[in-house]
Formats: structure tokens, C-alpha cells, sequence
């Protein structure tokens, strides 16, 4: 059980799914209300689409929003000729360099064309949410926790390279534990972080891969295996993360992408974190994002979550905390509020 006192929604923003707890500190866990929903991304991917369909310019204003299939739909609509224009802010959705984002065909400014369909960029989708509690008469929550994948802020570089440097600087700076790679509020340069923060001002915001891991470990199989050392996977839709964990330290970390993977070379790369000899140039070679480790951990605990985990690791413990494989990162949420907010 967790000890928090109030209620909270906690929303684990994926590639392709948005999973929502919402937490009562008056019900067990098992009894909360809990849903699985298409991802802001694909939701808006389809919005782009419809409205290419119509002929009519495109205008997307609001906030920086995790990329997938509305870029594709974006990129869709400006190869088939359809005006596209977006705000700064929408932009950035985009990508991080506003001159790379115009060179791709797509205007800059914030006034839409008259006759513009203008299509709302954002991660959290508060109306259609408020509207389910509204629905089942339910109290909408005071309280909100978010994961979502950033990159952070990388105009003039890869931001898989990027993204790995920060994890090494936040790891180092916290000595490699559990919550190394978690800040409230989120790291300056994690402009989507921080566009979810504007959406919802006073949330907790952090990154899904961390929080699918800290939510794995609620499994009582998982954190047994953890004590002598363990292999913690998540095969996420668009990326997988793994952690060699000990205790609350973590050993190493590695990170690829989900449709690049089979399941012979996740294990080859796993055998590689655990005798500490895996290359980040060789995994970002790889198209993956790259690797860091502080030290070996020689373990056969593997255990797995995540939309992919079958897919990935069949053999490995397939972990389920509180019976709920797609809410890991919600329950990881959970976790980090408890030891981030008291």
C-alpha cells in the first residue's frame, strides 16, 4: 500500500497509450478506478489526418507534446501539400531547432490562417478526462502525477546522445540511486516536462521509463529478486529501458528502441550490462539512445514489463504490481511521490 493521504490522478503518457490510476487513499489499490486510452499523440495524429482530408491549412497552437504519430501525420500533411503552420511552442513538437522545423516546410507564427483548422497540441487531455469522472459522477482530483518521455532541450544535437549525458550527470549527482533520474519539479531542459507543468501547474512530472521501473519493483517478486541484484526490463511501445538494480542502487542503464529489438539482442545487450562491458557508441550505433554504467552485476534475476514484454522476454518473469502490468508507470508515480512529496 502507499502512504499518501490524498487523492491523486497519476497519467503515464506513452507511444501509444495513455494509462490513468486514479489513486483514493480510502480503497485498496486494486479497487481504483483505472483506464487505458489511446495516447495524446496518436489521438492528435488522427486530427491531423481528418483535417488534411478536408483540404483546408493546417494551424497547430498550444503546448510541446510527445512526437510519434502526429509528427508523421504532420509530415504526411505537408508532403501532400496541405499548409502547415504552428506556434513556437507547437513547433517544438516538432523538433527542437525552429530552423530545421520551417526547412521541413511548416510556417512558424502565432496567427492562423482564416480558414485554418486549428488542432490542439498537448499531453494532458484534461476535458475528455474530466469528462469520464463527470460521466461516472466521480470527484475530479485535486492532485496530479505525470510521466511522460523527454528528451530535453537539444537544438544542435542528437537528443538520444542528449538525453543519455543528462542521465549520466543526474545519476552521478545522486549516487546511482533509485531515484537518481526523477527531480520535482523536472530538469530546465526538459521542455516537455515542463510544457505538462504549464498544463497542470503544481504536478509531480517525471520520465515514463523510470517511473515503469520504480512501479515494477511494487511487485513483491520483483523487489525480492532486487535484494541479490536483478535485471529490471520495460518494453515499452516506442522505447525499452533497463536498469541492473541492487538494493536502491542502480548499476547500469540502457536504453533502445522497442521496434529495433529482438529478443536475441536485448539478451546480448543485457549479458553486456551485467558483465559491464556494453558500449553506448555501439547501442546508439545501433539506433538505439546508448548505455552508462557505474559497475558489473552479475545476476540471472530478470524481470520484465511493459506492452512488449512477451514479445521481448517470454522467458523472463513477467512482473504485474497490484495485478496491473499497464500500470507499472502509474504505480511508479505513486512511489516517487511518496518519496519526493512526503
Amino acid at each position: 500500500m502507499f502512504d499518501i493521504d490524498r487523492d491523486i490522478l497519476s497519467i503515464d503518457v506513452g507511444k501509444g497509450t495513455q494509462d490513468i490510476l486514479f489513486f483514493d487513499p480510502e480503497k485498496s489499490v486494486e479497487n481504483s478506478v483505472k483506464f487505458v486510452l489511446p495516447s495524446p499523440n496518436v489521438i492528435v495524429g488522427k486530427e491531423i489526418m481528418a483535417a488534411v482530408r478536408t483540404g483546408r491549412p493546417i494551424h497547430l497552437k498550444g503546448f510541446t507534446m510527445g512526437g510519434g504519430d502526429c509528427v508523421a501525420a504532420i509530415m504526411h500533411a505537408v508532403n501532400s501539400g496541405t499548409g502547415v503552420t504552428a506556434t513556437e511552442e507547437a513547433a517544438l513538437t516538432i523538433r527542437d531547432n525552429a530552423d530545421s522545423v520551417r526547412e521541413k516546410g511548416i510556417k512558424i507564427t502565432s496567427c492562423a490562417p482564416s480558414d485554418a483548422v486549428v488542432i490542439e497540441t498537448r499531453d494532458f487531455m484534461e476535458r475528455e478526462i474530466k469528462g469520464v469522472f463527470d460521466s461516472f459522477s466521480l470527484d475530479y482530483p485535486k492532485n496530479f502525477a505525470f510521466a511522460v518521455q523527454d528528451h530535453g532541450y537539444s537544438p544542435d544535437m542528437s537528443n538520444r546522445i542528449y538525453r543519455m549525458n543528462l542521465f549520466r550527470e543526474l545519476l552521478d549527482e545522486n549516487d546511482w540511486v533509485l531515484n537518481s533520474l526523477t527531480s520535482d519539479p523536472p530538469h530546465p531542459s526538459m521542455t516537455r516536462m515542463r510544457s505538462v507543468l504549464k498544463q497542470a501547474p503544481g504536478s509531480l512530472v517525471t520520465d515514463t521509463g523510470p517511473a515503469a521501473i520504480m512501479g515494477a519493483l511494487c511487485d513483491p517478486v520483483v523487489k525480492k529478486m532486487s535484494e541479490s541484484g536483478l535485471v529490471l526490463v520495460n518494453a515499452g511501445n516506442g522505447h525499452t529501458l533497463v536498469f541492473t538494480i541492487k538494493g536502491t542502487e542502480i548499476y547500469g542503464i540502457f536504453e533502445h528502441h522497442t521496434g529495433r529489438l529482438s529478443t536475441a539482442g536485448l539478451l546480448k545487450y543485457i549479458e553486456e550490462l551485467k558483465r559491464g562491458t556494453i558500449s553506448g557508441k555501439e547501442v546508439f550505433d545501433d539506433n538505439g539512445h546508448g548505455a552508462e554504467v557505474r559497475k558489473p552485476l552479475l545476476t540471472d534475476n530478470i524481470a520484465v514489463t511493459g506492452p512488449n514484454r512477451f514479445k521481448l522476454l517470454p522467458d523472463a518473469y513477467q512482473a504485474a504490481p497490484y495485478g496491473d502490468m499497464m500500470l507499472s508507470g502509474c504505480f511508479g508515480l505513486l512511489r516517487f511521490w511518496e518519496e519526493l512529496r512526503g
